[in-house]
C-alpha cells in the first residue's frame, strides 16, 4: 500500500428485523452470567458503546451488504454499505480505464533505453513518460447511516454489554435503563440478502423508537408511508442509481410515518427491514444494468414476510455451515475481560489469555472474509465491505500489488472455498479490458493490469511514481486463481484458471525483452513496490512471470492441451532470468547489487517466491538468504506487513520468529474492534494474519503435506481440525507439550500423497482407519508416502523430540582474544544476541590481527550431530564472516591452516564464500567432538554471537 489518504446481482438487499422479546418479563442477567458469556472463544465483547467507526463499531456482513454496530443507548448507529456503490467508472466525466488519453508513439522504448544505458531510471521522470493522472477512477461510498432515536430512555444505564459472536455471526447489545432491560440483535444473512436484527425489552409497551436515515452526501430522497421508508438517489459524479427500502413493523404499539422517518411507539416488540441495492453489473465496458427499484421492494417484501425465527435459523445454520468446518485449540481460556482490555494487556507470552487472543484472531479472519465476500458480489476490497466515507483511503480500492491477494491467500486453506468466487470472477472480469491496455499502451496481445483496479476495469495507469507501474499484477492474479484450484482439483476452476494464465502469458512472452548485460530475457522496465528505481529485471516481477509461466504450463499439462504453447513457454523458461540472486548473504531486490533501498520498507516484494510464490525453500541456499533479508528488513511495519512476514517466517520453518509477527501485529497494528490497522484500518492484515498462522499449522506448497511445519514454542499443546491442504486433502492434527503428535489425512482423489512431519524420522505409525490396518510407504527423514484411497482417512501417530544443543556451554577456544574480555565461551552461552556490548559475542585479536582467525569447540565426546547453526555479530561489521570454512571432526585438528585441515582425512568441512547475514545453518549428519570455524585470511578479525550444534 502506498501514498497518503488520498452483474445485476449487486442489487442484493439488505434486510434488518428488529424484534422484542415480547411479554416475557425477567431480570437482569447476574454477574455469573456475564461471565459464562464471556468464556465464549469466539465473542468480541464490550462494555461501553462504541465512539468510533474504525476502532469501536462492530463488523456484521453478508458479502454485498455490510453494518457497523454502534450499540449506542439513547441513539442506535447502523451504518451500512452496498458494496457495490461507487462513484466513478462509466458514466463519470472523462473516465479512460487508465488508458492512454493520446498515442505515445516510442514512450516505453524510451524508458527502456535509458534503463539500458544507466542501469536504473528516476521512478518520477518514468512516470512523466508512462503515466497520467486519474481521471474518475471513483471511490467505495458509504451508503448512509440508519438512526434509531429511542424514546423514553435516559444517558445513565447500567448493565451494559455489546457483542459480536463470529461463531454465529450475531451482534448484541444490552443494558438496563429506568429499571427496563432492553436487548438488541442484528445479523446479516446471506441465505436471504438481508441484515437481521432484533429489538427488545422486558417489560411490553417499551420499544419505543424514531427510525431515520442520515447520509454525508445529499444526493437522495427520503420518504416514509405505510410504516416503509424509502431511500433513493443517484451519484452525481456517475449516474449509478441506489435504492434502499425499509419496513416497519410492531407487536403492538403504533407505526407513524411522518415525511422522512417512522416512529413506533409503546410497541412490545419491532421488527424493520431494509434492502437496498444500485443499478451496476460487472460487464465490462457500460457496468450497468436495469434499476434496482423492484429488486429491492421484492427482498424486502419477502423479509418482511418472514418470522425473526426463520430469518435468524437460516443465517446461522449458512454461517455455521462455513465457519465450523476449523476449529483451532493453542491452549487458549477466554477470560471474563472485555476484548479491548483483552488486547491491551496482551504480551505474547505464555498466558491463557494471550492464546484466546490468538485463537480469536485467528478466526476472526475467517469470520470477516464469510462476512465480505459471498458468491454474486464483488471481492473483498480494502475494507472489506465496510466503509463510513465518500473518500476513504486509497479509495478503499482493490490493490494488485499485494493487497487484494492477501484478502484471499486463506480462503482455501483454511477450508472456505466458496468466499474466494468473487476474487475469481472480478479477476475474469478484468481480462477484457486488460485486453485493451495490452493492445494500446504495449501493441501486444494478452491482458494486463497495473497497481491497482476499480469495480470499472481500471487496467491502465496513473502517475503516483512509486505506485503506478506494476504490468506484473495480472501473473499474479492469474497464478493465484490457479493455486486456489490446486486445492479443490475443480476441472471447471482449473479450466477458468487456465483461460487466465493463458491470457497473461502470452502478454509477457511478447513483452520479455532481452538484457544486453547477460541476454537473459527481463521483465523492463520493472518496479519493486513501492520503493527504489526502476530498473531491468527486478527480483519480483521476474519471480510473478517466472511463477506464472510455470503455472501455465502446469494447468495446460493437467487439462492436456496447448502442448505447442507449453513448448514455447519452456523456452522462454530456459531463457529468463529467474530473479534470484544472493548478495552480501541476502537475496537482491533489484539485478544489481549496486542499488540499495530502504533497509526495513513495508514490502518484502523480492521474497515473493518464499511466499506466496513456492520457488525459494527453507534450508536452501536461497532460504538461508530470504531468512537474513528479514532479519535486516526487522520485525516492524504496517499492519498487513507484519502479516506477510508471519507467512514469511511460517516458510521458513520458524515457528517462534512467526509468532513473534503475530504478537506484533497484535500488540502494535490492531484496534479494539480487532481490526487490523495501517495505519488506517486495512482488511488485508487481518486476512493475511489468519492465513500465516495456518502457514504455521499446515503447508503443501511444494508437493507434500507438511504438517505443524512451524508450530511455535508458546503453542505447547493443542489441535486443529478442518485445514484443507493442495490436492482436496483435509487434514486433522493435536499435539502434546511432550511432543507427541496425532494426525489425520482424509483425501477425496486416489493417488501418492505425501505427507512430511517430523515423527516419520523416528518411531511412528500410519494406519488406514477403514481397516485399521498399517500403511505400506517409502521415503527417508522427515516424509512418508503412500498410495492413498479416496474417502478414506490414514491416522500417523508418533513424537518429535527437540533437539539437543550439544554445544551449550562447551569448552570452547579461540586463535586469540580481543582486550576487552570477548572470550569464546560467549559464544556457547545460549544467548544469540547479536550487539558486542551485550557481552555475548566473541571476538579475536584486532592488533595484531591473527592470520586465519579460528574459534572452535570440544563437546567432550564424538556425538551424532545433525546441523550446525552459526549466528553472526549484527551491531556492526556483520560482513567479516565471509570466506571462511566450519570443520568438524572426530578427533583434534592437527593445523591452524584452513586448507591443511580441510585436507585432513576425516574432516567434515563447509566453505562459506559470501558474507552470512545474521545466521547460517548447516546440515553436517554425522559424528563429532571438535567443531571449528576459521576465517581465511588476515584482514579482519573473527567475530561469533553463538554456536549452536544439534544432535
Amino acid at each position: 500500500m502506498h501514498r497518503s489518504f488520498m452483474r445485476s446481482r449487486m442489487s442484493a438487499a439488505v434486510l434488518v428485523t428488529v424484534a422484542s422479546a415480547g411479554l416475557v418479563v425477567g431480570s437482569e442477567p447476574s454477574p455469573a452470567a456475564h461471565a459464562q458469556q464471556a468464556a465464549d472463544g469466539h465473542t468480541l465483547w464490550y462494555d461501553e458503546p462504541a465512539n468510533d467507526w474504525e476502532s469501536r463499531a462492530l463488523p456484521i456482513g453478508n458479502g454485498a451488504l455490510g453494518a457497523m454496530v454502534f450499540g449506542g443507548v439513547t441513539s442506535e448507529q447502523l451504518q451500512f454499505n452496498e458494496k457495490s456503490l461507487w462513484t466513478g467508472g462509466p458514466g463519470a466525466s472523462g473516465y479512460n480505464f487508465g488508458n492512454w488519453t493520446s498515442p505515445r508513439p516510442g514512450a516505453l522504448d524510451e524508458v527502456v533505453n535509458s534503463i539500458n544505458q544507466n542501469g536504473q531510471a528516476d521512478p518520477k521522470w518514468v512516470a512523466g513518460k508512462l503515466g497520467q493522472p486519474k481521471t474518475n477512477f471513483g471511490a467505495y461510498q458509504t451508503f448512509g447511516d440508519l438512526r434509531l432515536d429511542m424514546a423514553g430512555q435516559s444517558t445513565s444505564f447500567s448493565g451494559y454489554r455489546r457483542e459480536l459472536n463470529i461463531g454465529d455471526a450475531t451482534a448484541k447489545i444490552s443494558y438496563t435503563n429506568n429499571g427496563v432491560r432492553h436487548d438488541r440483535e442484528y445479523f446479516a444473512s446471506y441465505p436471504g440478502q438481508v441484515v437481521a436484527g432484533r429489538l427488545g425489552a422486558d417489560q411490553p409497551g417499551k420499544v419505543s423508537f424514531t427510525l431515520r436515515y442520515t447520509s454525508p452526501r445529499s444526493d437522495f430522497t427520503a420518504t416514509a408511508s405505510g410504516g416503509r421508508l424509502t431511500i433513493r438517489g443517484t451519484l452525481a459524479n456517475n449516474g449509478m442509481i441506489f435504492e434502499a427500502q425499509i419496513q416497519v413493523r410492531t407487536d403492538g404499539g403504533t407505526v407513524t410515518s411522518n415525511g422522512n422517518a417512522v416512529t413506533v411507539s409503546g410497541a412490545n416488540s419491532a421488527t424493520f427491514v431494509l434492502g437496498a441495492g444500485t443499478n451496476y453489473a460487472d460487464t465490462y465496458p457500460n457496468y450497468r444494468t436495469s434499476d434496482p427499484s423492484a429488486r429491492v421492494k421484492s427482498t424486502v417484501d419477502d423479509a418482511a414476510a418472514k418470522s425473526f425465527a426463520t430469518l435468524r435459523a437460516a443465517h446461522v445454520a449458512d454461517h455455521k455451515a462455513l465457519f465450523d468446518r476449523v476449529k483451532l485449540n493453542i491452549g487458549q481460556v477466554m477470560p471474563n475481560k472485555p476484548t479491548d482490555d483483552l488486547r491491551t494487556a496482551y504480551t505474547g507470552g505464555s498466558s491463557p489469555d494471550d492464546r484466546a487472543l490468538e485463537a480469536l484472531f485467528y478466526q476472526y479472519g475467517r469470520y470477516l472474509l464469510i462476512a465480505s465476500s459471498r458468491s454474486g458480489s464483488l471481492p473483498a476490497n480494502l475494507q472489506g465491505v465496510w466503509n463510513n466515507s465518500t473518500s476513504p483511503p486509497w479509495s478503499a480500492d482493490y490493490h494488485t500489488n499485494i493487497n487484494i491477494q492477501m484478502n484471499y491467500w486463506l480462503a482455501e486453506q483454511t477450508n472456505l472455498g466458496e468466499t474466494a468466487e468473487p476474487f475469481v470472477r472480478f479477476v475474469e472480469a478484468l481480462k477484457a479490458p486488460g485486453q485493451v491496455t495490452a493492445n494500446s499502451m504495449f501493441g501486444t496481445g494478452g491482458w494486463v493490469v497495473h497497481n491497482e483496479t476499480n469495480p470499472f476495469g481500471f487496467t491502465g495507469v496513473h502517475d503516483w511514481a512509486t505506485a503506478f507501474w506494476f504490468p506484473e499484477a495480472g501473473g499474479w492474479l492469474a497464478s493465484q486463481v490457479y493455486d486456489l484450484s490446486a486445492f479443490s482439483k475443480n476441472p471447471a476452476l482449473i479450466n477458468r484458471a487456465y483461460a487466465l494464465l493463458k491470457g497473461a502469458s502470452e502478454f509477457w512472452i511478447a513483452n520479455l525483452r532481452t538484457d544486453p548485460r547477460d541476454g537473459k530475457l527481463v521483465v523492463t522496465p520493472s518496479y519493486s513496490p513501492e520503493h527504489g528505481p526502476f530498473t531491468a529485471g527486478g527480483s519480483m516481477a521476474q519471480q510473478i512471470v517466472q511463477g506464472l509461466f510455470t503455472d501455465t504450463i502446469a494447468a495446460a499439462t493437467e487439462l492436456g492441451v496447448d502442448p505447442a504453447f507449453r513448448a514455447q513457454l519452456q523456452d522462454k523458461l530456459n531463457a529468463m532470468d529467474p530473479g534470484l540472486r544472493i548478495g552480501n548473504g541476502r537475496l537482491q531486490e533489484w539485478k544489481s547489487n549496486a542499488i540499495t533501498g530502504e533497509p526495513q520498507h513495508r514490502h518484502v516484494s523480492h521474497l515473493y517466491g518464499l511466499h506466496p510464490g513456492h520457488q525459494i525453500a527453507a534450508g536452501t541456499t536461497f532460504g538461508d538468504a530470504a531468512k537474513a533479508t528479514l532479519l535486516d528488513r526487522g520485525d516492524g511495519g504496517t499492519g498487513w506487513s507484519k502479516a506477510w512476514k508471519i507467512n514469511f517466517w511460517a516458510r521458513l520453518l520458524d515457528g517462534d520468529h512467526a509468532h513473534k509477527m503475530v504478537s506484533e501485529q497484535l500488540k502494535s497494528s490492531t484496534l479494539a474492534n480487532l481490526f487490523d490497522t495501517h495505519p488506517p484500518f486495512q482488511i488485508d492484515g487481518n486476512f493475511g494474519a489468519t492465513a500465516g498462522m495456518t502457514e504455521m499449522l499446515l503447508q503443501s506448497q511444494n508437493g507434500d503435506i507438511h504438517v505443524l511445519p512451524a508450530k511455535p514454542g508458546a503453542w505447547t499443546s493443542g489441535s486443529v481440525t478442518g485445514l484443507k491442504a493442495r490436492g482436496n486433502v483435509t487434514v486433522d492434527a493435536s499435539w502434546t507439550t511432550a511432543g507427541g503428535l496425532d494426525f489425520t489425512v482424509k483425501p477425496t482423489r486416489t493417488g501418492p500423497l505425501t505427507l512430511r512431519n517430523g515423527i516419520f524420522a523416528g518411531q511412528y505409525t500410519l494406519i488406514d482407519t477403514s481397516t485399521g490396518q498399517p500403511v505400506a510407504t517409502t521415503g527417508t527423514g522427515d516424509r512418508r508416502t503412500f498410495t492413498a484411497t479416496a474417502g478414506r482417512t490414514y491416522r500417523a501417530t508418533g513424537s518429535i523430540r527437540k533437539p539437543v544443543n550439544l554445544a551449550l556451554n562447551a569448552a570452547a577456544s579461540q586463535s586469540s582474544t580481543y582486550s576487552t574480555g570477548a572470550v569464546a565461551s560467549r559464544a556457547v552461552d545460549g544467548n544469540t544476541n547479536g550487539a558486542f556490548w551485550s557481552n555475548s559475542v566473541t571476538h579475536t585479536s584486532e592488533n595484531p590481527l591473527d592470520t586465519n582467525p579460528w574459534w572452535q569447540v570440544d563437546l567432550g565426546a564424538s556425538k551424532a550431530v545433525s546441523t550446525v547453526e552459526l549466528w553472526n555479530r549484527t551491531d556492526c561489521c556483520s560482513d567479516r564472516l565471509r570466506q571462511f570454512y566450519v570443520f568438524a571432526s572426530d578427533t583434534p585438528f592437527t593445523s591452524t591452516d584452513p586448507q591443511t585441515t580441510a585436507a585432513q582425512p576425516g574432516v567434515w568441512s563447509h566453505f562459506q564464500t559470501t558474507a552470512v547475514g545474521t545466521s547460517l545453518s548447516l546440515p553436517v549428519n554425522r559424528t563429532a567432538r571438535y567443531f571449528r570455524v576459521q576465517l581465511v585470511g588476515s584482514d579482519r578479525p573473527l567475530s561469533l554471537a553463538e554456536v549452536h550444534i544439534f544432535d
